[in-house]
């Protein structure tokens, strides 16, 4: 867990591009790479491990769960599955940005091109040269190291503030947009984070961080050299004076999870505004109303946590109160999708409906109307999605989707009464066509229903309760179950 126990930092995953702009890959047959593809896919695919003794050696593992190594005489393999001494490396930090990788055991560098990959030089020349391509999904919250808070878009003063001890609501949301080497800082409401702390509709110049790693943090430096950080009182994030970066230039990178609100059969939300008795009675919909759903790994019952970081839990007589501070059975509940509306089902085999005074309680034994609830997400207004072979994107030539490319496109969410609608290029929506193929220039929306099957992944139902699903590189509307083609990363 982080320092202030909200989220799990996100594993560091990138691609590392070579002066030839080509990506090290790890292939699938004899334990070899190169340095010979043109985009970041799943064996371009990099995770790095940090030494547990010594923080600055680091380990490269690949897809394949096997680690990069050199030998003595600078062969390069990626066949080894435990740490060893070959597989040792150090990150020679660029003023650029990129990185200069160096064999701690043998103090040489590594570089190539295509398939003549070796670690054997001793100087640095532009063939030793990787720039970082993160292949984390691009959506996450931003701790800063220093002041164990959160960046959000603060609307009044139109900047980012480095001040919410959870990353709660949308305006915590920040979307890592990579361009030409260098990544923005993308807000909510669609502004780029400039240098200078202002934000701006346009991507310019003053927008482009090359992204650095220390201690398994990251620093933003932008393009006068110098690093972001939170500054005076509300920690406005903005470049400050140092060219190094200490730790309050540091961040972390945690994921972002869905938060929703509820609405009971009363058309009332589920509030905790009362106290600690969860009740369905309020009209509008505020932090108090709003909830973290975080999927047990192993379970994949969902936990709903407040603001103020307690869980729903299960007490005597079937209530439901925010009193559990840590996970446990009764504060894991089942959820049944259904469409347009989900029931919930609490470690007593009950159903929660919602009281004639509006509190919460587990105590029906089957689901009707009374149990049915309306889940609304509400922090992905901008959904990027990524499935098993890549991202989701518009076909260039075509009104169809495809599932499996490098880069992303945005689109825009809209809910409707339990279900939601897709935006694409143009404001044209998304609809299945009569051959089961997801299309994106539909003049009128069509309903889609999200189910959170998983940790990090949701499933996408058309109107006709087949799944969304990646077959062939194109997005289809045809899956009859959630298999792995059929769970998004988003």
């Amino acid at each position: 867990m982080p320092t202030n126990g909200t989220n799990c930092p996100l594993k560091l995953q990138f691609g590392l591009i070579n002066h030839e702009s080509c990506y090290l890959t790890a292939e699938a047959f004899g334990f070899k790479v190169n340095a010979s593809a043109p985009s970041l896919k799943r064996k371009q695919v990099w995770t790095l491990e940090q030494d547990s003794q010594v923080p600055q050696v680091v380990y490269f593992r690949s897809h394949r769960g096997r680690y990069l190594a050199s030998d003595k005489d600078g062969k390069v393999t990626c066949e080894a599955e435990v740490q060893n001494t070959d597989c040792r490396f150090l990150i020679v930090a660029q003023s650029d940005g990129r990185w200069a990788l160096q064999s701690e055991p043998y103090l040489r560098f590594f570089g190539g091109s295509w398939d003549n990959l070796s670690c054997f030089t001793q100087v640095i020349t532009e063939a030793e040269l990787w720039a970082v391509h993160l292949a984390l999904h691009p959506q996450a919250n931003l701790l800063s190291m220093a002041r164990k808070r959160y960046a959000h878009l603060s609307p009044r003063n139109g900047e980012i503030t480095v001040d919410r001890k959870i990353p709660w609501g949308v305006a915590a949301l920040l979307t890592l947009v990579y361009l030409d080497g260098k990544y923005r800082l993308k807000t909510c409401d669609s502004r780029y984070l400039v240098n200078d702390g202002k934000l701006s509709a346009e991507s310019g110049r003053g927008t482009g961080y090359t992204l650095e790693l220390k201690c398994g943090k990251l620093a933003f430096k932008d393009c006068e050299g110098k690093y972001l950080s939170p500054m005076g009182p509300t920690g406005t994030l903005r470049s400050g004076r140092c060219s190094k970066p200490g730790k309050d230039e540091l961040f972390d990178l945690e994921e972002s999870h869905p938060q929703v609100v509820l609405m009971a059969a009363n058309s009332k939300y589920v509030s905790i505004r009362q106290g600690v008795s969860i009740s369905a009675n309020q009209e509008d919909e505020t932090d108090l109303e709003t909830f973290q759903m975080e999927i047990d790994k192993e379970s994949r019952k969902c936990l709903f946590r407040t603001n103020e970081g307690k869980y729903w839990a299960l007490v005597a007589h079937g209530g439901i109160q925010t009193t559990a501070t840590e996970r446990s059975a009764n504060t894991m509940f089942a959820v049944e999708w259904m469409g347009r509306r989900v029931a919930l089902q609490a470690s007593n085999g009950k159903y929660i409906c919602a009281k004639k005074n509006g509190q919460l309680a587990a105590v029906s034994d089957t689901v009707g109307e009374d149990e049915k609830l309306v889940l609304k997400l509400i922090n992905r207004p901008m959904l990027i999605l990524r499935g098993e072979n890549g991202f989701i994107c518009h076909h260039k030539n075509s009104n169809m989707l495809d599932a499996n490319r490098s880069v992303y496109d945005i689109f825009t969410l809209h809910f409707s009464d339990g279900a939601y609608h897709i935006k694409g290029e143009g404001g044209r929506f998304w609809y299945v066509n009569s051959s089961g193929l997801v299309c994106s220039d539909g003049e009128t929306p069509d309903d889609f229903s999200f189910e959170f099957l998983e940790h990090g992944r949701i499933s996408i139902r058309d109107k006709n309760g087949r799944y969304l699903r990646g077959q062939g590189g194109t997005l289809k509307g045809d899956g009859a179950t959630p298999d792995s083609s059929a769970l998004w990363e988003y």
